[in-house]
């Protein structure tokens, strides 16, 4: 099991949220984007199976989908940003970069682009704290084969990427990816009580 894929979900998922919450610098087409990440209610819900391997299976492929559909949107976001950075006479050369641009403030956001980071951010949102935290735990929860026994190392994993987000943003975090944060450790405590049950579309129940 390696816990440094966590860690890497977890940058990509908490500094976007930051980078909404600062500026509102999110993305413009991210609602086109859910249909085509490959997701299926089918391949994203687990049936009991007395087969093993099967649910053995299934928990791969969930971690793999988990996985692609944080890289897409991380690459999504980066794309708009370096647009819009484009037209403003910016350059960035790493994604680091990019964050501590986002974090400065030093820049414009159309009307448009705007109303759509605020729709994102909110509660319900792709980004806001339910969504972002529930994909979290799902993906610790599916990294570790279900194993409650292991939600110390998801956790510990959990915070490595937390920090690491922090790095990148260039300072401390917004409060949007504080509450995600204790979002975050809320559920994975219920995971480890047996009480946690997701509400995210990628649920690993």
């Amino acid at each position: 099991m390696d816990t440094g894929m966590i860690s890497n979900v977890v940058q990509s998922a908490v500094t976007p949220a930051a980078s909404s919450a600062a500026k509102k610098t999110e993305e413009k087409a991210e609602e086109k984007s859910t249909s085509k990440s490959g997701f299926s209610e089918k391949a994203a819900t687990y049936e009991k199976s007395d087969d093993a391997a099967t649910v053995k299976n299934d928990r791969s492929a969930m971690v793999e989908k988990l996985k692609a559909d944080a890289e897409q949107r991380q690459q999504q976001l980066i794309g708009i940003v370096q647009k819009m950075m484009a037209g403003q006479g910016k350059a960035i050369g790493t994604a680091d970069d990019m964050w501590k641009f986002l974090a400065s403030g030093d820049f414009t956001v159309d009307p448009e682009t705007k109303a759509q980071a605020q729709k994102d951010i909110a509660d319900d949102g792709y980004w806001g704290v339910n969504q972002t935290s529930d994909r979290i735990v799902d993906f610790a929860i599916a990294l570790s084969g279900g194993d409650a026994d292991k939600a110390d190392k998801m956790i510990e994993a959990f915070k490595k990427g937390f920090d690491e987000a922090t790095k990148s943003w260039g300072k401390e975090l917004p409060d949007i990816s504080k509450r995600t944060y204790d979002a975050v450790l809320e559920k994975m405590d219920a995971w480890k009580q047996g009480t946690y049950k997701s509400g995210a579309s990628t649920a690993t129940e």
